[in-house]
């Protein structure tokens, strides 16, 4: 059975990445992928199928919270979008120069990436860059080195990254020390690809469109600001900013405090224009940004996770780590190979089974491998452009090729990896508490 599971995922996994020759939507084949592993699991199981459905529900919970925290977010975006918000951002940017105007957002991507998470600051970042360079291979070469920036930048944060914050969660790491001594790393991480392309990037940003493209929303007519273009603007980062706060102070889920920032801004867009009638409003309300916003992408999600929750309830992926252990033996070599692994397979349960692996009596607080399984699982996703949820996130709303990015990107992304991970193993003998 686990053998059929693992065929199963395989080629589902092959036709994602081959979806242009086969012309088959990603998305499809997600979905697809998803529910045949589940149900290879359930009918040839020695398993109950009411212990299946429980595994099944327990996913589901988590998977849906991701969802709906998406959701969230891109909503959010469309909706600031809608009032030309991000042009207060935009038209300060004045650098035609493609090496400058890279640095600049993969800077703002990094340290914004750390505040909010690599997936919400993706959003944010993809969406600002279709303003700034309407060029599309450029932008996609943009897009390629956001993911690097928003992992790099959300791997050293306990609120940046999903992984990071359950280990910070489960205590296996403290907050100030993943600061002090993953942030060299993460830097080096993204600095090696940028100054790569510092010599090598050629083309131009390209030609903005008449309003950077809000005449696609049927509301390009607009020359000046928009009424309350600002206030969204900055309740939209406002909100955004505040899902890490509210998860901290009420320990409820972040999708939670996401559609809380949502419900606020909506009930703004619904009073800023009260004189217009309800087909004039809706461009500039959440229900029209919900209509907006890649639903594919969202459900390419759904598959995804399905699939890879239907890997960790069978225990392949444990026993998986287990094997890693008894074969390699050095953790060092292990967890830098997770941290690739994490490209091919989602993090989140990759570093639950790690923790799983490892026990707290063994490696406390703060030890070597739980500072450095958050770097490794943190960035090395970068590699593949569905390795990460900023990845995911980035083909969705970009329409990126597998196979382009692992031409023109994975190999940036692999060597900011190494180096990092290397920094990191220098510099650790020096920072070490224990």
């Amino acid at each position: 059975m686990e053998a059929i599971v693992i065929v199963t995922f395989v080629v589902g996994y092959l036709a994602i990445a081959l979806e242009h020759p086969i012309k088959i939507n990603k998305t499809a084949t997600a979905i697809l992928t998803g529910v045949l592993c589940w149900t290879i699991y359930a009918l040839y199981s020695a398993e109950s199928i009411e212990h299946i459905g429980e595994q099944l529900h327990e996913h589901l919970g988590e998977i849906s919270g991701i969802l709906f925290f998406l959701m969230g977010a891109m909503t959010i975006v469309e909706l600031v979008d809608a009032y030309q918000g991000f042009r207060f951002i935009t038209d300060r940017i004045k650098t035609k120069n493609p090496r400058t105007l890279l640095w600049v957002v993969c800077s703002v991507t990094f340290f914004l990436s750390a505040i909010l998470d690599n997936l919400t600051t993706t959003i944010v970042m993809v969406s600002l860059i279709r303003k700034l360079v309407p060029n599309k291979n450029m932008r996609l070469t943009f897009v390629g080195m956001i993911v690097i920036a928003a992992n790099a930048g959300g791997a050293w944060s306990p609120i940046g990254d999903v992984t990071t914050t359950m280990l910070w969660i489960g205590g296996q790491i403290s907050s100030v020390n993943i600061i002090k001594t993953l942030l060299l790393p993460s830097i080096v991480c993204l600095i090696v690809p940028l100054v790569y392309l510092q010599f090598t990037l050629k083309g131009k940003l390209g030609q903005p469109h008449a309003e950077g493209g809000e005449k696609a929303h049927g509301h390009g007519s607009h020359n000046g600001p928009i009424k309350g273009s600002k206030a969204m603007l900055f309740l939209g980062i406002g909100g955004l900013i505040s899902v890490p706060v509210f998860k901290t102070v009420t320990h409820l889920p972040p999708y939670l405090g996401m559609l809380l920032a949502l419900g606020v801004l909506w009930v703004v867009s619904e009073l800023i224009n009260p004189d217009m009638d309800e087909a004039e409003k809706k461009p500039y309300t959440a229900a029209g940004a919900l209509t907006r916003i890649d639903v594919p992408s969202v459900l390419f999600f759904l598959g995804i996770l399905l699939a890879v929750s239907a890997l960790q309830s069978m225990e392949i992926l444990g026993h998986f780590a287990s094997w890693l252990d008894t074969t390699l033996k050095d953790n060092r070599i292990i967890i830098t190979l997770i941290g690739i692994l994490s490209a091919i397979v989602d993090n989140v349960p990759l570093v639950a089974a790690s923790m799983g692996m490892y026990s707290m009596e063994t490696y406390p607080t703060d030890h070597m491998i739980w500072e450095y399984l958050a770097y490794c699982a943190g960035t090395g996703g970068s590699i593949l452009i569905i390795g990460s949820a900023a990845g995911v996130a980035a083909m969705g709303m970009e329409k990126i090729d597998f196979i382009w990015y692992l031409k023109k990107i994975s190999w940036l992304a692999a060597l900011g990896y190494f180096a990092g991970a290397i920094v990191y193993l220098i510099i650790y003998p020096y920072l070490a508490v224990h």
